[in-house]
């Protein structure tokens, strides 16, 4: 597979995810929008839902995290990491990204990299209804440093 195969397979997956996550929200699937933009159009569709959400149901996420890894712009996936750590946790996250550098092609390794950049993103109660009253949140839910030494481990050895 060439460099211009890749590229429309993961465009083609990318539009897929965004499409499952509209879905879900029951948004419009931007059936009237050019097919070259069409992802990018669900990706601004299902942005301000997924962060206004208080608590996303279970089958969010995987979509989340496979949107996050196959956006082809390092500049928005945090438009589906963000969501993720607030409503999952920062740990979930994580953890699910680290599967994807451990067992994923080096398509979704190298998504994988640049949505863990993002999964650092900083918790702020007033960004999210996904904390409890008073500013209040579980600390479980993101404590990280063991999947953070494991990345560490893998990305190194990866590169050894």
């Amino acid at each position: 597979m060439d460099e211009d195969d890749r590229r429309e397979a993961a465009a083609r997956s990318f539009l897929s995810c965004a499409a499952e996550l509209a879905r879900l929200l029951d948004l419009e699937t931007g059936t009237d929008v050019p097919e070259a933009r069409r992802a990018r159009h669900l990706a601004h569709a299902v942005r301000k839902p997924l962060l206004g959400s208080a608590s996303l149901p279970e089958e969010f996420f995987a979509p989340l995290m496979a949107a996050a890894v196959y956006d082809p712009d390092p500049s928005f996936c945090r438009w589906f990491v963000e969501p993720a750590v607030y409503a999952f946790g920062r740990r979930r996250v994580m953890t699910a990204l680290l599967e994807y550098l451990r067992t994923g092609t080096e398509a979704e390794r190298a998504g994988a990299k640049r949505a863990w950049y993002c999964a650092h993103v900083p918790l702020r109660a007033d960004r999210s209804p996904a904390y409890a009253p008073g500013g209040s949140r579980d600390p479980a839910l993101d404590e990280t440093r063991d999947v953070a030494n494991e990345w560490r481990a893998v990305s190194a050895a990866q590169h050894g």
